[in-house]
């Protein structure tokens, strides 16, 4: 018996006699018998606990449980067999609610005992209980061994697709039991639904994007786990791009003769959107060209003089003649000359007193290039000639016999122009002081005139860096160092010249000052922009300053920043060429340099040299003092098409490299390589950005193939590498005559009240009036001064308006006498 009880089953009738129990009749039917109904009171046993499914994990047992009320005997049945009472762990206790007794009984099932059995379905068990009134059976419960391949039968591959493409990613986990879950991972974290709400898994575990977006890019891979393992299938990565379109085509340029048949063109950029992540470059022509013809301009010619008036009370006569012969059409020049004639009709038995003084200045510019911190000056070739017509006495009276020549300039390698004529489109000389017809300017008073202007045509001719201040000192240069000359030469009126900034003025967080360098390194302050002088005169605006200066030198913007909040404007461009030493090898070149014009100036002389290329349009950014660095980095490469050095990303200028500038402008170069020479198309973000600061972002996106073709610069425009828009006989001015009445006439004022100050407010240049009033001709002086502002406009109609204003000023005497007759 006790062989038996080491491990074989026993039925129950067996196992009862072998224990000493009685057995009633009933139960001797065996397991399937029921409840006799002879009288006997109580129920069936009730199961409050089954036996459940369960997996042997590695070597360690499992244990099922039964629990039953009432149930004198409990017992576990394992693939048809009865367990060894030995084999059962039985507990037993009351119900005190309802006095029934609750037996529980436990087993334990090895791993051992599963393998061992062969049968046609799994390891199974379950419980049977015993009353009086019979038996009840209990739920089978599976014990399966629990286990998980390590392959998977499917890998997700990477794919390429197109932006709102769909992405369908294949897994099919490892073989396991139980059978694995499966979870999508993004670049080691979970993919879920709050993430990425359009993603789906069907049954077979595809992973399913409906509408790819650029996010989307990244390393996708399979996870599957069950209670035994984890595994992770191999990473699929998922490129999501986009394909280049083009955007609209611009206007047409102006057609690029003056004159007879010529070349129109319009372009279009692929940034409508730009190829990204490898998409494929746009097909077609940037450009287009068309031919188209212009009206020749005609040239004004004057008509014959007039008939001389009566020899007036003042010894003198006059006559006049018109541009009228033809009249000046499409552009054409106004007629060079005197529009009127003025002798002495007494024979010189009559004179006026005064002089005629015709005065030729000669303006040498000096320009100053610092380099390797070394100061190195060199006297350029190139003379200015500019010209001082001081005429003490009333230049009406003038001869025309004696009219200067300012054609002169012409004969001048780099000239300033000062000829009576313009090329615009004005009105008639008569017509611009029509609205004064109670200005006419007396015979008998006395003016003097300055034409005295710099203007100039080659940044380099008159223009030079500037060095970075010292560390101690907070102010920083803003401009250029601008110098003319020669040292002691003797004006008889002020210089207006116009010095290019980089300051962010429109708040008031910057101290400006002019300066005059005295000494090398050493400067002197002339005058603070925002006060008031009589020995020099500062017009600031948002990108330039305005100045009338008496006295040759060197002079430069400086500014001291009055708070963090202080910003200088920074002109970014990006320019790419090949790599000499390697076919595959392509550079790009970012420039952080100030916004003036002689500074990008420079950047463009020496990308010529390089044969490099501008890729982007030139951007601006402002930079604040608040003591942060610029960084520059390279984002969206390409990873299939094109390969850059590890840790050159990124760059970074440290702050006092930035804010208080160098010798050279500021650059910084990524080197990237090509896959294949197949690879012609090279998409791109060039991000710059001030830490805690402003930020742009440079779209990159060029055909390799075609830089180093051509050194062509499409952004670039005339004003970007000049000072005035128009250049030597075509430079923005006055026309003599007309200047001439206008400060004839509000030099000396009249009873009226139409003063050179009236004249200055209408022009709105109305601050610190007590230099003009210094000036032999403060009318001159206020004109010079217009015409700097205006030089890029060139447009007269805003002087016109403003004589139209002052010719409907009513005199206080007229005033009085309406007053007195209403």
């Amino acid at each position: 018996m006790g062989q038996c009880f080491r491990g074989c089953y026993l039925t129950f009738p067996i196992l009862a006699l072998l224990l000493g129990v009685s057995v009633p009749a009933t139960l001797a039917r065996g397991p399937r018998g029921e409840a006799l109904q002879h009288g006997q009171t109580g129920t069936l046993p009730r199961f409050l606990e089954e036996p459940v499914d369960a997996y042997i994990i590695k070597s360690n047992p499992i244990k099922l449980r039964c629990q039953a009320r009432p149930a004198l005997q409990i017992f576990f049945k394992c693939n048809g067999e009865w367990v060894h009472q030995s084999q059962h762990l039985a507990q037993e206790h009351t119900d005190l609610g309802t006095g029934l007794k609750i037996r529980e009984v436990m087993i334990n099932v090895s791993r051992q005992q599963v393998e061992d059995f062969h049968g046609p379905e799994d390891y199974w068990c379950l419980c049977v209980a015993w009353s009086h009134l019979g038996t009840s059976k209990s739920r089978k419960a599976t014990v399966r061994i629990a286990y998980l391949r390590k392959n998977f039968e499917q890998d997700p591959q990477g794919t390429e697709v197109p932006l709102n493409g769909m992405i369908v990613l294949h897994c099919r986990p490892p073989e396991g039991v139980p059978v694995a879950e499966v979870e999508w991972l993004k670049n080691e974290e979970p993919l879920s639904s709050e993430n990425r709400g359009d993603f789906g898994t069907r049954g077979d575990h595809n992973l399913i994007i409906s509408e790819a977006r650029l996010s989307d890019s990244g390393n996708y891979t399979c996870a599957a786990a069950n209670i035994v393992a984890k595994r992770r299938s191999a990473t699929a990565t998922v490129v999501v791009y986009v394909n280049g379109g083009w955007s609209l085509w611009t206007n047409w340029s102006p057609c690029n003769v003056r004159c007879g048949r010529g070349m129109q063109k319009r372009t279009r950029t692929c940034t409508n959107p730009a190829p990204l992540n490898g998409g494929a470059f746009c097909e077609g022509m940037s450009v287009q060209k068309s031919s188209c013809s212009t009206v020749c301009p005609v040239d004004g010619s004057w008509a014959e003089w007039s008939e001389w008036t009566v020899c007036s009370s003042d010894c003198g006569r006059q006559r006049g003649r018109e541009c009228s012969a033809p009249e000046p059409k499409h552009g054409g020049l106004l007629c060079v000359g005197a529009a009127v004639a003025v002798e002495n009709c007494t024979g010189g038995l009559c004179k006026q007193s005064g002089k005629r003084l015709l005065h030729f200045t000669t303006i040498t510019v000096i320009s100053n290039v610092f380099r390797d911190y070394k100061v190195q000056e060199r006297c350029l070739t190139l003379t200015i000639i500019s010209f001082s017509l001081c005429f003490p006495a009333n230049p009406l009276l003038i001869n025309s016999s004696i009219q200067p020549d300012l054609t002169v300039s012409r004969t001048y390698t780099s000239p300033m122009c000062f000829q009576d004529s313009i090329d615009k489109e004005l009105m008639a000389e008569r017509s611009l002081l029509d609205p004064l017809p109670d200005l006419k300017p007396p015979l008998s008073s006395r003016s003097s005139f300055c034409l005295t202007r710099i203007l100039c045509n080659d940044v380099h001719s008159c223009l030079s860096l500037f060095s970075a201040a010292s560390e101690d000192d907070p102010e920083i240069f803003l401009s250029p160092v601008v110098t003319y000359g020669p040292p002691g030469l003797d004006l008889s009126c002020p210089i207006a010249m116009t010095i290019a900034h980089c300051a962010e003025v429109t708040a008031d967080n910057w101290a400006v000052r002019l300066k005059r360098q005295i000494q090398e390194n050493k400067w002197e302050e002339v005058m603070c922009v925002d006060e008031e002088s009589t020995s020099c005169y500062c017009l600031l605006e948002a990108q330039r300053c305005h100045t009338l200066l008496e006295q040759p030198g060197r002079y430069a913007l400086v500014g001291e920043p009055l708070s963090k909040e202080a910003a200088k404007r920074l002109r970014l461009a990006v320019f790419g060429s090949h790599d000499a030493s390697n076919s595959l090898g392509f550079t790009l070149r970012v420039y952080c340099v100030d916004d003036t014009p002689h500074a990008f100036q420079e950047v463009v002389v020496g990308e010529r040299r390089r044969g490099g290329r501008l890729l982007e349009e030139p951007k601006m950014m402002l930079f604040r003092g608040n003591m942060f660095s610029l960084q520059v980095s390279i984002q969206d490469v390409p990873q299939l098409l094109w390969s850059i050095k590890p840790f050159t990303t990124c760059q970074e200028f440290s702050f006092s490299q930035v804010w208080a500038g160098n010798q050279r402008p500021l650059q910084c170069a990524f080197s990237l390589d090509r896959c294949s020479h197949a690879s012609s198309q090279l998409s791109c973000k060039i991000s710059i950005r001030q830490v805690a600061g402003e930020e742009q972002i440079m779209q990159v996106y060029t055909s390799v193939a075609e830089v180093g073709v051509t050194s062509f610069f499409p952004f670039l425009s005339q004003s970007d590498c000049t000072i005035t828009s128009q250049m030597g006989s075509r430079a923005f001015k006055i026309p003599l005559s007309i200047r001439q009445r206008i400060s004839a006439t509000f030099d000396t004022g009249n009873a009226n009240g139409k003063d050179w100050q009236l004249l200055a407010q209408k022009l709105h240049i109305d601050r610190n009036l007590s230099y003009f009033a210094c000036q032999e001709s403060p009318s001159a002086v206020i004109l010079s001064l217009w015409e700097a502002q205006h030089q890029d406009s060139g447009d007269l109609d805003s002087l016109a308006s403003a004589l139209e204003e002052i010719g409907k000023v009513q005199s206080p005497k007229a005033v009085t006498v309406s007053e007195k007759d209403s």
